[in-house]
């Protein structure tokens, strides 16, 4: 379901924990991190959407969550033809999405990201709320930007408040954690041909080590070739 320039209707969820810390997994058998989101079906609105997926993505129903806000308009990003199967080239050009802002009123272990039997996340940890865009995918970089900031008013106790500009990019933003912040949970082996060994801070390597951030929970999926030690420690 595309609008007439070619943008899929979409929603995307930025979840509070009491400390203002947000939900931050990483997708599936990638690299990269992000928060959940996801495609409003027909006959859909924002809302309902947005409890769809959170529910298909973390495992939280309404229940476990409040509203706090939403942005106010759609706010696009497009995506490189590189990612677009052949066939929709020339139609699709990216996601529009609402975002919502939402506080976690039950608890961690609510959360679960084998609710269906497609999990988007194979990770996911509580961070800071000027999340580190360097591990989110470049296309979608300028989006998150616009809905943290957007969004920021409404978060309680947030002590730091971003004011973009065009000079100056907040290193709380851009800036990904050092490798001295980095501590190894889980010995793990990659052993597919098909896993990406580039050198990035959360890498999976030949003979390394599976790094995740501090408090971050590794979830494997049994299709995946990654095997991790069971006792993996929830916080």
């Amino acid at each position: 379901m595309l609008d007439r320039d070619g943008f899929r209707p979409n929603v995307g969820i930025i979840l509070l924990n009491q400390r203002s810390q947000v939900f931050w997994g990483k997708r599936i058998r990638t690299h990269s991190w992000q928060f959940p989101q996801g495609g409003i079906d027909r006959g859909e609105n924002p809302e309902q959407a947005m409890f769809r997926e959170l529910h298909e993505e973390v495992g939280l129903f309404p229940q476990h969550v409040h509203v706090v806000a939403r942005t106010r308009d759609w706010l696009r990003y497009e995506v490189p033809d590189r990612f677009i199967r052949r066939d929709a080239r020339g139609h699709y050009r990216g996601q529009k999405q609402i975002w919502f802002l939402l506080q976690l009123v039950g608890h961690d272990w609510d959360l679960n990201l084998r609710a269906t039997d497609h999990p988007e996340f194979d990770a996911w940890r509580w961070n800071d709320y000027w999340v580190p865009l360097d591990v989110v995918v470049e296309f979608k970089r300028g989006v998150y930007e616009m809905a943290l900031t957007e969004l920021s008013r409404f978060v309680p106790r947030l002590d730091f408040r971003f004011e973009p500009r065009s000079d100056h990019r907040s290193r709380y933003m851009r800036g990904g954690p050092n490798q001295h912040d980095l501590v190894v949970n889980h010995p793990a082996e990659a052993s597919s041909p098909t896993v990406d060994n580039s050198m990035h801070p959360y890498a999976v390597r030949l003979g390394a080590s599976f790094e995740l951030p501090p408090g971050a929970t590794f979830e494997p999926d049994p299709q995946t070739s990654l095997r991790v030690d069971s006792q993996t420690t929830k916080t």
